[in-house]
């Protein structure tokens, strides 16, 4: 983490969609402990999805469906940062009281700068997190109470979509500078390799990882999964969510116990998913 510095690069102008922090101030049991560093970056923001709806999920099993916000795409919205799943504060109550119970696991609701993109905007494990730099200092303070931080700067289309971790290794787009790379490795103690995945710069919706294992986009290169098994020291296995999209991290979330996967996956999908992930 130390040792590195260097000026933001300009950045696309924040997408006006992303309204200003207006989170009421709740109840904060941690506190900030973690540092803070800056990765300048350029990227593109991501589209706004407004929709609500519920979520069903049945019986206690390693693996549910569901939308969340009316959108099957629920790796975008939620993120589970090490020990800890990260719920959109917008979220109805009822659903996300069903979306913790099924996962079992200590939450906490958040939004970042305003948005419920919780998944696209941070990634983690349980050393650390980055975080897009849409985030507001309040939003920081909390995030460091989970681990150090790091923000990826110049626009609002960060971590969630450019890193995919655990709590072994990181796979970072090589749309983030080698500088940037190194000090993500810093902030979550793994070794981060920069790579594509299918010949995508958005590392974090082609594929989803957990200590077990990693589920990925069916066009992984060989030498791309080879690369990507050695640095999450976790096996690799191909599969497609929500009726055959091939965008894996868009469309599930999970843990090292449990998975979230979009509604409308089939039963091959959710067994390929439960395999890949080690959840049976």
């Amino acid at each position: 983490m130390h040792g590195h510095s260097g000026g933001v690069l300009p950045g696309p102008i924040s997408n006006p969609e992303v309204k200003p922090s207006c989170v009421g101030s709740g109840t904060v049991v941690r506190k900030p402990t973690g540092k803070t560093v800056a990765v300048p970056l350029s990227f593109t923001s991501p589209q706004q999805i407004l929709t609500i709806d519920v979520v069903n999920s049945g019986v206690k099993m390693p693996i549910s469906t569901g939308d969340v916000l009316g959108h099957s795409q629920v790796g975008v919205y939620l993120s589970v940062v090490g020990d800890v799943l990260f719920i959109p504060s917008t979220l109805e109550d009822e659903m996300a009281n069903e979306i913790e119970s099924s996962f079992d696991m200590e939450s906490h609701r958040i939004t970042i700068g305003g948005s419920a993109l919780l998944g696209s905007l941070i990634r983690g494990n349980k050393k650390g997190v980055a975080v897009a730099d849409i985030a507001t200092q309040d939003d920081l303070d909390e995030l460091s109470s989970f681990g150090d931080v790091v923000i990826l700067e110049s626009g609002v289309n960060a971590a969630g979509n450019l890193i995919e971790c655990n709590d072994k290794g990181a796979i970072v787009s090589p749309t983030i500078p080698v500088a940037g790379a190194e000090m993500i490795s810093d902030v979550l103690s793994v070794k981060a390799i920069r790579s594509q995945v299918a010949g995508h710069g958005t590392v974090g919706s082609m594929m989803v990882a957990n200590n077990n294992g990693v589920l990925i986009h069916p066009d992984v290169k060989s030498a791309e999964a080879e690369a990507i098994e050695q640095a999450m020291q976790a096996p690799v296995m191909v599969g497609t969510v929500t009726f055959g999209s091939p965008f894996v991290g868009a469309g599930c979330c999970a843990s090292d116990t449990h998975a979230l996967v979009g509604s409308g996956s089939t039963g091959p999908e959710l067994n390929r998913i439960e395999d890949a992930l080690g959840l049976i």
